[in-house]
Formats: C-alpha cells, sequence, structure tokens
C-alpha cells in the first residue's frame, strides 16, 4: 500500500447524519493509515441493512486466517438477513450462504449452530481446546449447562471427544444433565484404541486365497 496504494477499492455507503460507513475495506483503510496515506478508493453505494451484512461477510470470508467463530457469526449474520430480505431464488438459503466460501448447507448450518456457544467456548474452538464437532454439539445446550462445560474443562484441563460431547448433548436434549453429570462425563477414562496390522504373506499363510476380509475377520475374532 506504501508504494502502490490501495489497488482494489473498498465499499461504502452514506450516512443518514453526514459521512461514510465502511461496508468492506477495513483492513485496506488500517493498512492505509500504518502507510501514512490519507486517501483511499472507495465505491460508495445507498446499500440497505441486509444488502452491506451480505457484502461484508460475502468480503471477509475469503480471508485465510478467519477463525471459526469469525465465520460463525458472519454465516449467521448473512443467513439473517437473507432471511429478512425473503426469497429471492429458488436455492436454499442455507446454500447461498455459503456460495462465496464454497461451502455447502450443512456445513453453513454448523457454523450457524457453533455461533450459539458461549464467547468463553468460542475462543476454546478458535485455540484448538476444543474441536469443532464437539462444540456444535455443546451449542445446543442451555447457557447454564454451557456453563458447567467451560468450568470443567478449565477445572480439569480435559479434552472433549466426540463421544462425550454427543452424551452432554442427549443429556443436555432430555434435560436430565447436571453440573455433577458434566463432570463425571468429561472425566471418565477414555477406553484406549487398540489397531493390529497383519501383513498380507503371513495372511496367506493361514488362510486360502479365496477367504474374503469378512470371513477372515470372523476367524480371528472367534480364535
Amino acid at each position: 500500500i506504501r508504494q502502490y496504494g490501495v489497488l482494489v477499492p473498498g465499499i461504502a455507503r452514506p450516512r443518514a447524519g453526514g459521512g461514510y460507513e465502511i461496508i468492506a475495506g477495513h483492513r485496506r483503510r488500517r493498512g492505509s493509515e500504518l502507510a501514512g496515506k490519507t486517501e483511499m478508493p472507495v465505491v460508495v453505494r445507498n446499500y440497505t441493512d441486509d444488502e452491506a451484512t451480505i457484502i461484508m461477510v460475502d468480503s471477509n470470508i475469503q480471508r485465510e486466517d478467519i477463525l471459526p467463530s469469525e465465520k460463525a457469526r458472519a454465516y449467521k449474520m448473512k443467513y439473517e438477513a437473507m432471511k429478512h430480505q425473503g426469497k429471492k431464488s429458488g436455492k436454499n438459503t442455507l446454500d447461498e450462504v455459503g456460495e462465496a466460501a464454497g461451502e455447502n448447507a450443512k456445513k453453513v448450518q454448523r457454523y450457524i449452530w457453533l455461533s450459539r456457544l458461549s464467547d468463553e467456548l468460542l475462543a476454546m474452538v478458535d485455540g484448538k481446546k476444543l474441536g469443532f464437532s464437539q462444540g456444535v454439539d455443546i451449542s445446543f445446550l442451555a447457557e447454564e449447562a454451557q456453563q458447567w462445560v467451560q468450568a470443567v474443562i478449565e477445572e480439569k484441563g480435559c479434552n472433549v471427544s466426540m463421544v462425550q460431547s454427543a452424551k452432554i448433548k442427549e443429556y443436555g436434549k432430555t434435560g436430565e444433565l447436571t453440573l455433577p453429570m458434566v463432570r463425571l462425563i468429561l472425566t471418565e477414562e477414555k477406553p484406549k484404541e487398540r489397531k493390529v496390522t497383519l501383513k498380507a504373506d503371513k495372511i496367506s499363510e493361514y488362510f486360502a486365497e479365496d477367504c474374503s476380509s469378512e470371513e477372515i475377520e470372523g476367524i480371528i475374532i472367534q480364535l
């Protein structure tokens, strides 16, 4: 920016009280300030609130360094704006939301669910202390139950498995979840994974060539 200026104009709209509101180009503006520039090119349009939200989300969702929490909130904002505008095409609204980032309706829906997490749990997802799928499961819990999960994770320093998050989600649905139950689920000893690999030449010593994998596995289990 210092050498060539801003090559791609930002987008802004007039404010009712005078001046302009930047819709897309906040990082370019900050870069211009750091480069000592007093001006940057901007395209000005009279966008509605919903249109401004959609443009803002689409311009930011392409960033490579975007955090899960940012993406979750952005998708939620765009989804609500598009629903407010009403149907303009025959497409699924969730599919339309993800078009700019090349994501399907299912993935967009999961991000929107993730946005229901508390700020503290979202920060754990951003910091990879809580998995994305586990975060989606926990997002179905009420606010108090989410606080229980956060408290136990911080207290015990435990990692949440998908089995554990699914179990917590189910108990939350039935209204049976309590703090002691969350603590019990998250601190239970996880079974160790065991995997044995047999080389083909070893298998050939004991099994005929026409034996299927299922038959071989069945015989080994019986033994």
